[in-house]
């Protein structure tokens, strides 16, 4: 029979390991938010293994300032049309929003962001995330493709 201390022990560390939380596919309809979640079902999602600039920043241009973050709305817009969203939740977050790969007819909606240059990819993000942010900056595309305005003079 095993030492009991050393299972107490081994047990306890198994206690405090992250992992990820057994949560239930989301699959409905999604009204797309400004900074770039999700509200589905009445949850706010964030998509996984990504940032996507905030709505503050602006990219210059020669024309009017276009709103880098209202461009990610915008494409993740136009990438969900009519059609419903399925999201497999990672995690719960501390400010009651859940983390979760998002797709929309079977397409990543992270990957789609980050081939167009709207999002960057996180530190810990999977390496194709990183990698297809890699390609998208190497050809100037979305905010990889514009100095990024911090303030406006008059």
């Amino acid at each position: 029979m095993p030492d009991s201390k050393l299972l107490l022990g081994l047990i306890g560390i198994l206690l405090f390991l992250p992992c990820k939380s057994v949560l239930p596919d989301i699959s409905s309809y999604a009204f797309i938010q400004d900074d770039g979640t999700l509200r589905v079902k009445g949850r706010t999602i964030r998509l996984f293994g990504i940032h996507i600039p905030t709505t503050s920043r602006t990219c210059q241009t020669s024309q009017n300032p276009p709103n880098c973050g209202q461009r990610a709305a915008t494409a993740l817009r136009f990438k969900k049309g009519a059609n419903f969203v399925h999201c497999e939740p990672q995690w719960h977050n501390d400010d009651g929003t859940i983390t979760a790969i998002c797709r929309v007819k079977g397409e990543d909606l992270s990957a789609y962001l980050l081939e167009r240059g709207w999002a960057v990819a996180l530190p810990d993000a999977p390496f194709d995330y990183i990698t297809i942010e890699r390609i998208a900056r190497s050809r100037g595309l979305g905010v990889w493709g514009f100095p990024v305005q911090r303030g406006l003079r008059r």
